[in-house]
């Protein structure tokens, strides 16, 4: 299994992301352009002492990214009308591709993933005046749940 990230803006999360990469031992991909420097301190800081332990691969667009990825199924996150994360199986070779936080990922990139996967949130918001609900979750929180449940799909089918 790999993540993903299509071009993330704020290194805060990306740093909180490796060091869910690093705990599950799972290589990180990042798609340019990033929104900050891979030296920012904030980046940094958020991963803490975890990053020798992390395999970073960085492509300068999606295109590159997608046709080094073609023995393997691109399962894209977003809040857009995927099928349930609870009821989507996982393969050892998935690749979790998650969205720039601030628009999440393009039609494009989604039209071009194998699947659309979306995290159910009881209090979603729904309507645009609608002062209710949360419009989405933190890109590494998101990401945390996922790399959970896939990781406890592949790994520990059957009871084991």
């Amino acid at each position: 299994m790999e993540i993903a990230l299509f071009e993330p803006r704020i290194p805060q999360n990306t740093g909180n992301i490796a060091r869910s990469c690093a705990a599950f031992d799972i290589p990180l991909n990042l798609i340019e352009p990033l929104g900050f420097k891979l030296e920012d301190k904030y980046l940094k800081r958020a991963g803490l002492d975890y990053w020798p332990l992390v395999t970073i691969n960085r492509y300068g667009n999606f295109n590159k990214f997608s046709e080094s990825k073609l023995t393997k199924r691109i399962i894209s996150f977003s809040k857009k009308n995927g099928s349930y994360l609870k009821d989507f199986k996982f393969q050892k070779k998935d690749v979790l591709l998650f969205g720039r936080e601030d628009s999440g990922l393009p039609d494009y990139v989604i039209d071009k993933s194998d699947f659309l996967i979306s995290i159910f949130m009881p209090n979603l918001q729904t309507g645009i005046n609608d002062k209710k609900g949360v419009r989405s979750l933190n890109l590494s929180v998101a990401c945390g749940i996922a790399i959970y449940e896939a990781h406890k799909q592949i790994n520990f089918q059957n009871g084991n």
